[in-house]
């Protein structure tokens, strides 16, 4: 599938740019490939670069309350310091590598309303940027991330939303300033112990740090509390582990208060150890609900909700700036 948008023209009888991607996403760590198609106008032109950027759209904590943003996280340059005649027609192929913790934005090819990801063109011209429209791009799970999210689903959990979190996961190594938290309300066997679960993922080459937060039910005579567990899972267990057992595992870690046994899987199943535990486990923390309510995965199929007003919201936004 090919998805191709007229960026803009630069100026009256200025080049216009065209960016064709190759296929409508990519998995995180995978290239998305393409090419950037000018006209020239009805004049020479001096192009000083033409860069793509990946765009999307953050939830940020301030002043005691949250306030979507639209950011660029990755850039890939294209081209250099280029003539362009007039009326002169080019093709510049492109292969921007997505970064391993992009985050999630499309589940079973249905894209997760609330996230919001896009390719923009930025071509420089005469000392002036246009930075273009955004192309919508879909970032597919990883085979690991794709067996856990289902492995929630099997077990009752029900999909709440999903959204990106400008800060940092203590304890985590992150190379991007967000992460992104999809939300669950709990299954009817673990709702005794469990108001809600937030799962992240922070990818690498070779392994998934997979951090849980829940927020747990007090008892008669304590308050409810948030616990955390992160346990890393490496890519080629994606096809050799039953995941559905090893969730469960991890819930009931939590439940039962058992965080402090490294390794613990009930049943035989394979210990991922956990990592560090903090009483402030995410810095720059905010529960962001402008994002909207993502699709869900149920029964291990994708129950999906168009995004596509979302990101025309902010396509707009682009445009106000």
């Amino acid at each position: 599938m090919v998805f191709k948008k007229m960026l803009g023209a630069l100026g009256v009888g200025g080049p216009s740019v065209d960016t064709v991607l190759s296929q409508p996403g990519a998995q995180p760590g995978a290239p998305l490939t393409g090419q950037v198609n000018l006209t020239g106008g009805s004049a020479d032109a001096e192009l000083e670069h033409i860069t793509l950027g990946l765009v999307t759209r953050i939830e940020v904590e301030s002043g005691g309350g949250d306030y979507g943003a639209t950011g660029e996280f990755h850039r890939h340059p294209v081209s250099g310091p280029m003539r362009l005649a007039a009326g002169q027609q080019l093709s510049l192929p492109f292969e921007l590598v997505l970064p391993w913790e992009t985050p999630v934005t499309a589940v079973y090819g249905q894209p997760l309303r609330g996230m919001v990801m896009g390719v923009r063109t930025e071509v420089a011209i005469a000392r002036a940027v246009d930075k273009g429209d955004l192309d919508p791009v879909q970032v597919h799970p990883l085979p690991v991330q794709q067996r856990i999210l289902d492995a929630f689903a099997q077990l009752g959990f029900v999909f709440k939303g999903a959204d990106l979190e400008y800060g940092r996961i203590a304890g985590v190594h992150q190379t991007l300033p967000f992460y992104q938290e999809i939300e669950y309300y709990p299954a009817p066997h673990y709702a005794h112990g469990i108001n809600e679960v937030e799962l992240t993922f922070v990818t690498n080459p070779h392994a998934v740090d997979v951090v849980l937060e829940f927020d747990k039910r007090g008892g008669m005579f304590s308050g409810g509390h948030d616990s955390y567990g992160r346990y890393t899972v490496p890519h080629a267990d994606a096809d050799t582990v039953d995941f559905t057992q090893v969730v469960d595992g991890w819930v009931r870690q939590a439940v039962e208060h058992r965080q402090s046994l490294p390794g613990y899987a009930p049943g035989g199943a394979p210990g991922y150890a956990p990592g560090g535990y903090h009483g402030h486990y995410r810095h720059g923390h905010g529960h962001g609900h402008g994002a909207g309510v993502a699709a869900g995965v149920v029964g291990g199929l994708a129950a999906g909700y168009l995004a596509g007003e979302v990101m025309d919201e902010v396509f707009e936004d682009e445009g106000e700036e």
